[in-house]
């Protein structure tokens, strides 16, 4: 039989009080940061939270007004790309006195409404919102309330702040990569989400991007565009998709590097020189490894992540009118688009 040992009792704001020798109301006061304290209290006090491993619990926090906890939530904790954007904000917030509080919602409206409520409850003092798939109204609903920083969404919004690359750039920049290359036939990969008529979603904007440039070098007949999960599995299917068709695309763009890579395990295995030109976007690490090789749209996701978390200091700093940010998004060509290089 394992003797366990119970577990420690949690030190209270009374033991605080009681190891600096001082009342428990200067002792809350202190920790309120409130006025009229002498320095030698306030010292005393912090002194005996440190040796005490004191920490006071978010819910008497959130009494007090402030929790000091940032949420994240994130739609898919799977994609590379999001990765990058945690660390930007994570490196905005450190020394802040903040602390963000990561969520992963799942790809669904309804999932990623439980996770923002749970944040809501918790009384999370703001948010920086991955790609969510919410409607208009519930993000301004949310912001009315909690400042809020949307990564991911184009157009303005009267309640939050958005940070977004320049999509239909990006997607502009290669097609004309792939025309240059000497290819007609060239297919988008789009993202299936919750929400085909959101015009304001990245892949709609990256989509308009890529009509738009085909019509302008005069390829109307061979646009093309497919529907897939951006995702290593819907990037598969939508590979076994184009793989089964008698006139197949020379080259692909593909919306996301995560679905590029889908794509590339279909498509490339065994297929020789007939392997379609591919370029995905979001220039995840991975994409620079020796093996792959794939060309991609940098869209500079730390710093798309660091610009975020820095609105939302600033709005938690008293900032009220809102403010949108479009990071300029550049190519970065590799073996997987280079004719001679494939």
């Amino acid at each position: 039989m394992t003797d366990t040992k119970p577990a420690e009792r949690r030190p209270t704001i009374r033991d605080v009080a009681a190891r600096a020798q001082v009342s428990t109301a200067s002792a809350s006061l202190v920790l309120r940061k409130a006025p009229g304290i002498s320095d030698e209290t306030r010292q005393r006090v912090e002194a005996a939270m440190k040796e005490l491993g004191y920490r006071p619990m978010a819910s008497a926090r959130g009494m007090r007004g402030k929790t000091f906890t940032l949420g994240v939530l994130v739609s898919d904790i799977q994609n590379p790309f999001f990765g990058m954007l945690l660390d930007g904000v994570a490196a905005a917030v450190a020394g802040s006195g903040y602390e963000p509080l990561v969520g992963p919602a799942g790809p669904t409206r309804a999932t990623q409404s439980r996770m923002l409520e749970a944040m809501r409850d918790r009384q999370m003092d703001g948010l920086v919102l991955i790609a969510p798939h919410l409607r208009e109204d519930d993000l301004e609903d949310v912001a009315r309330h909690i400042p809020t920083v949307v990564i991911g969404r184009h157009g303005p919004a009267d309640s939050f702040d958005t940070v977004a690359g320049d999509d239909a750039l990006g997607s502009r920049l290669i097609v004309d990569h792939l025309v240059a290359q000497g290819h007609q036939r060239i297919t988008y990969v789009t993202h299936s989400g919750p929400d085909p008529d959101d015009h304001r979603r990245p892949e709609l904007v990256r989509e308009r991007g890529y009509l738009d440039a085909m019509r302008a070098h005069g390829l109307d007949e061979f646009i093309d565009v497919v529907p897939a999960e951006w995702s290593l599995e819907g990037g598969r299917r939508a590979g076994e998709l184009l793989r089964g068709r008698d006139r197949q695309p020379t080259a692909i763009h593909a919306g996301a590097d995560i679905a590029a890579f889908g794509l590339m395990a279909e498509l490339w295995t065994d297929a020789g020189d007939r392997r379609p030109a591919l370029v995905g976007y979001d220039n995840t690490p991975t994409a620079a490894l020796p093996p792959v090789g794939l060309s991609s749209v940098d869209q500079s996701g730390f710093e798309m992540g660091r610009r975020a978390a820095e609105l939302l200091l600033e709005r938690l700093d008293g900032r009220a009118e809102a403010r949108h940010l479009v990071t300029t998004p550049r190519l970065v060509v590799r073996a997987s688009s280079q004719r001679d290089a494939r």
